[in-house]
C-alpha cells in the first residue's frame, strides 16, 4: 500500500523586492517617493540622495547632495515636492525637488536643534522637535515666515506626528511623555527676547553694567527675561510665574510684574474674566508611555498611535479618546 503523501505547509514571509546600497554610513531615514519607483534618504554621512530605478531594475541615485552637517531626520511632502531636512548641527534646510526628481534647489534654512520633523500640507506649516525639549512651527507658507514656539516636554523631543483631519500635532519626548497640541486656535509669536544693560522696569544695573554700578553705587543685578512681551528685567520685576498656552508655553514660565497682571485680569467675572480663562485654558494634553520613545506614526483611519523605544519595546495605542 503506498504512503499517502502529507501537503507542505505553506509558508509565508516577506518577499525581498530590492537592495538600495551605497550609504558610506547609517541611513536615519528613508521615505518612498508616491507615484514613482524611487526612495529619499538622509544619512549621516552628510548626503542627502534620490535613487530612481533603472532600466536595469537597479536603484541608482539621480540626486547626490552633500549637506554640511550629517543629517538626521527630513519630511517630504509629494504634492508640492518640497523636501526638509534636519541636520545634527541644528538647522532645518528646505529645497524643492524637480518634477523629474534629477535636481533639488535650495530654498531656504531654519535654526533649531532638531531631532524630528513634520509637515502639516493644508496650513504649510513645518514642525521640528528640538533636543532643548521644545516644539518649533514654522510658517512657510508665504505668509510672515513666523516660528511659534511650543513648550510641554521634559526632555528632548525624540519624535512628531500630525493629525491633519482634527489639526491636533502629537509629539513624544525622550523621558515617555506624549503631548497632543491642539492647533486649531490662533497662536502668538514668541517674542524676540531684548537686549539691556539695565532692568527695562525698574532701572537697575545689570552686573555687566560697571559704569551704572560704579555711578549709582548699586551691586548690578542678574538678567531674565518675561517670556510674554521679551524685556529684560531683573529678578525682583519678574517674580511671578504663569503658564500662557496661546503663546506654546503650558507650564508656568517667568513673567514680568505687569505682563503676569494682565494675564491673570483681577476681575473673576464677566466676559472679561471669561475671556481671560479662554486664553489661560491649556491647549495640549499630557500622557506617560512609559518608555523611551525613539520614534512614532499614526495612523489616521483607526486612530492608532505606534510608538517604538530605547527599551526595545513596540506599543500601540487608540488615541480616538484624545485625537478626535
Amino acid at each position: 500500500m503506498a504512503a499517502e503523501v502529507q501537503p507542505q505547509p505553506l509558508t509565508r514571509k516577506p518577499i525581498l523586492l530590492q537592495r538600495v546600497e551605497g550609504s558610506q554610513e547609517v541611513v536615519n531615514m528613508a521615505v518612498l517617493v508616491p507615484k514613482e519607483e524611487g526612495v529619499i534618504s538622509v544619512s549621516e554621512d552628510r548626503t542627502v540622495r534620490v535613487w530612481l530605478k533603472r532600466d536595469s531594475g537597479q536603484y541608482w541615485p539621480s540626486i547626490y547632495y552633500v549637506m554640511p552637517s550629517p543629517c538626521s531626520c527630513m519630511s517630504f511632502n509629494p504634492e508640492t515636492r518640497r523636501l526638509s531636512i534636519g541636520l545634527d548641527n541644528g538647522t532645518i534646510s528646505e529645497f524643492i525637488l524637480s518634477e523629474d526628481y534629477n535636481k533639488m534647489t535650495p530654498v531656504k534654512n531654519y535654526q533649531g536643534g532638531v531631532t524630528a520633523l513634520c509637515w502639516d500640507p493644508v496650513q504649510r506649516v513645518l514642525f521640528s522637535g528640538s533636543s532643548d525639549h521644545s516644539v518649533i512651527m514654522w510658517d512657510i507658507g508665504g505668509r510672515k515666515g513666523t516660528a511659534i514656539e511650543l513648550q510641554g516636554h521634559n526632555d528632548k523631543v525624540q519624535a512628531l506626528s500630525y493629525a491633519q483631519h482634527t489639526r491636533q500635532l502629537i509629539s513624544c519626548g525622550g523621558d515617555g511623555g506624549i503631548v497632543v497640541w491642539n492647533m486649531d486656535v490662533e497662536r502668538q509669536e514668541t517674542p524676540e527676547w531684548l537686549d539691556s544693560d539695565s532692568c527695562q522696569k525698574c532701572d537697575q544695573p545689570f552686573f555687566w553694567n560697571f559704569k551704572q554700578m560704579w555711578d549709582s553705587k548699586k551691586i548690578g543685578l542678574r538678567q531674565h527675561h518675561c517670556r510674554k512681551c521679551g524685556k529684560a528685567v531683573c529678578g525682583k520685576c519678574s517674580s511671578k510665574r504663569s503658564s500662557i498656552p496661546l503663546m506654546g508655553f503650558e507650564f508656568e514660565v517667568r513673567v514680568c510684574d505687569s505682563c503676569h497682571e494682565a494675564i491673570t485680569d483681577e476681575e473673576p467675572c464677566g466676559w472679561q474674566g471669561l475671556l481671560s480663562a479662554k486664553r489661560r485654558a491649556p491647549t495640549a494634553t499630557f500622557h506617560d508611555s512609559k518608555h523611551n520613545i525613539v520614534h512614532v506614526h499614526f495612523d489616521a483611519t483607526r486612530g492608532w498611535l505606534l510608538t517604538s523605544g530605547t527599551d526595545k519595546v513596540i506599543k500601540l495605542w487608540d488615541m480616538t479618546p484624545v485625537v478626535s
